[in-house]
């Protein structure tokens, strides 16, 4: 038995009209996403000593405090 055959792909079904749809603007929200996201990307040479978020965090905290007892020394 053959399988029915797909609707093109362009084509919308019968209950939709095309100006229903407004046009898509592409990366409309991109902006924003990149405001508020916290992740960031570290260079390849780093994932050796960094292999996860726990090891990253692990630094970032001792770093920190080693620049409050810095600050602190001021």
């Amino acid at each position: 038995m053959k399988a029915p055959k797909a609707p093109p792909k362009d084509d919308l079904r019968a209950e939709y009209k095309a100006s229903d749809f407004q046009a898509l603007e592409r990366g409309k929200y991109s902006g924003r996403l990149r405001e508020s996201s916290n992740v960031v990307v570290i260079d390849p040479d780093l994932t050796e000593f960094f292999p996860n978020a726990e090891a990253v965090n692990k630094a970032l905290r001792s770093l920190s405090s080693i620049a409050k007892r810095a600050r602190a020394r001021r």
